[in-house]
């Protein structure tokens, strides 16, 4: 009976393990469900910072959490544990030495600054709803959209249309079977005033993606006072929200590239010249590069992200004065004897002349090749005629002259322009020579004295500018409420 008995006990005792079992390991797989659950709620989208080297959880792996929300990178904490272990003193005997207080986690509360906060990288595949092939806009609906916005520089549109439109075609695809595109990086050229950056802010606007648009005058070689070349990918990632992601889908327009020429007769280093171009070139060319968040400098108290500029088109802009001497010393060493010679004033009054420019202009100018190579696509920009200036008042979508009729329209006054007036105003627009922007100059100047004088008649329905009053020989005419004869208001 007691071997018979032992048995059976036994067997009930084996079946019953397997339930334990079973019951323990939905207990604990419970409980792995609800931490991750916890974790997804505690995840806000950011990522953590390290408390000592500020440097992002995606830079530096998994953060070891402390109390009081503090976190510090396994880097970090390796090195306090090596400098205690390697220290001379005594720690453990110095815990229970009177007066002496070591550092207290709840102290370090409030003291850390308020950082930048970085998003997360999605760990997901990359998707691109904006950028689907299928809604990218044809080039000539790029240009359509921005001869509503720029008048004339036609042959630049077209341009800029068809490289914009190649660039996000590669973005989109990522990669074309064993094809890999290139970068169309391009290079804009023209007066000041011409339309540089209006063209690309327009571009940005239709695309809508980000766009920073920086000054190439700020920048200078590392370890020197200014900003830093990665400070144009900083502001780009500022103009994304700090979403990286966005960012490296996003157009930088570096303006006054020709101010970082090579000088040609200074006796001192060149921080802003040469240095600043060859530094640029793995920025044009793509590479990943740490860039400080919500700065243009790095320092300690900033934290840093990675971003990779192998998707961000690059267009630079410069106006390069004095270039025109250059090219017209070039085309003027054809020969002056024979069957082919040419005129020594021959392109002495070329308006086109700067439509003529080569990359060896641009070198002699002082840009050296490797920077010019990594920018394929060079075009340039028509200085503005008197025609085109009269446009550029009446056509575009946001014309100077629609701006101050919508002003007088909120007060109930009409405002008109002879087109005398306008010939006018472009007149003396060219005497400046600063381009488009001089209009704006030229007619708040005029404008002042009516937005001045208008509120404060009701009985004013109608005003028209005149040729006399642009040039100072009389004045707008003015039509009351009501009135059909109008009167002459010297």
């Amino acid at each position: 009976m007691s071997d018979q008995d032992f048995v059976i006990v036994d067997e009930e005792k084996d079946s019953e393990i397997p339930q334990e079992k079973e019951n323990r390991t939905e207990d604990s797989r419970k409980e792995v469900v609800k931490d991750a659950e916890k974790e997804r709620e505690d995840d806000d989208g950011y990522e953590k910072i390290c408390f000592i080297c500020h440097r992002p959880e995606s830079v530096t792996g998994k953060m070891i959490d402390l109390p009081n929300h503090i976190t510090v990178c396994p880097d970090c904490m390796q090195r306090s544990f090596d400098a205690m272990s390697s220290s001379p003193l005594d720690l453990g005997k110095m815990m229970n030495m009177p007066g002496v207080q070591f550092l207290n986690l709840s102290d370090l509360e409030g003291m850390q600054p308020e950082a930048k906060k970085i998003k997360k990288k999605k760990e997901k595949p990359k998707e691109f709803p904006e950028l689907d092939i299928k809604n990218i806009p044809a080039p000539h609906k790029i240009k359509a959209r921005l001869d509503e916005y720029v008048v004339g520089q036609e042959r630049a549109k077209k341009t800029m249309a068809v490289a914009v439109y190649n660039h996000y075609k590669r973005v989109a695809t990522n990669t074309m079977d064993d094809i890999e595109i290139e970068k169309s990086n391009m290079l804009m050229i023209g007066p000041t005033g011409s339309g540089k950056t209006y063209l690309v802010k327009t571009l940005a606007r239709l695309l809508d993606v980000p766009l920073a648009i920086t000054d190439a005058t700020s920048l200078t070689e590392a370890g020197y006072i200014g900003d830093d070349i990665e400070s144009v990918v900083s502001k780009l990632l500022a103009a994304a929200d700090n979403d990286v992601e966005r960012a490296e889908q996003g157009i930088i327009f570096i303006d006054e590239i020709d101010k970082i020429a090579k000088k040609k007769t200074s006796s001192q280093r060149d921080v802003s010249g040469e240095s600043v171009q060859q530094g640029m070139l793995k920025l044009l060319e793509g590479s990943e590069v740490e860039v400080p968040v919500g700065a243009n400098s790095k320092n300690a108290m900033v934290p840093l992200t990675t971003v990779n500029t192998k998707n961000i088109l690059f267009i630079c802009g410069g106006a390069f004065p004095d270039i025109e001497e250059i090219i017209k010393e070039r085309l003027q060493k054809k020969t002056s004897m024979g069957f082919n010679s040419e005129l020594k004033d021959t392109y002495e009054h070329d308006e086109n002349l700067l439509s003529k420019v080569t990359v060896e202009d641009l070198r002699k100018f002082g840009m050296i090749p490797e920077f010019l190579g990594r920018l394929p696509i060079i075009f340039t920009l028509k200085g503005l005629d008197k025609e085109m200036l009269v446009k550029i008042l009446r056509e575009p979508k946001n014309a100077i002259l629609k701006q101050y009729q919508k002003l007088l329209a909120l007060d109930e006054v009409k405002l008109d322009f002879d087109d005398s007036a306008l010939e006018a105003i472009a007149e003396k627009a060219m005497e400046k020579d600063t381009g488009a922007r001089a209009l704006r100059a030229i007619i708040e100047e005029f404008m002042l004295d009516i937005m001045y004088e208008i509120p404060k008649d009701d009985n004013i329905g109608e005003v028209t500018i005149t040729k006399a009053y642009i040039e100072g020989t009389g004045g707008p005419v003015i039509r009351l409420r009501g009135q059909e004869v109008p009167a002459l208001n010297g």
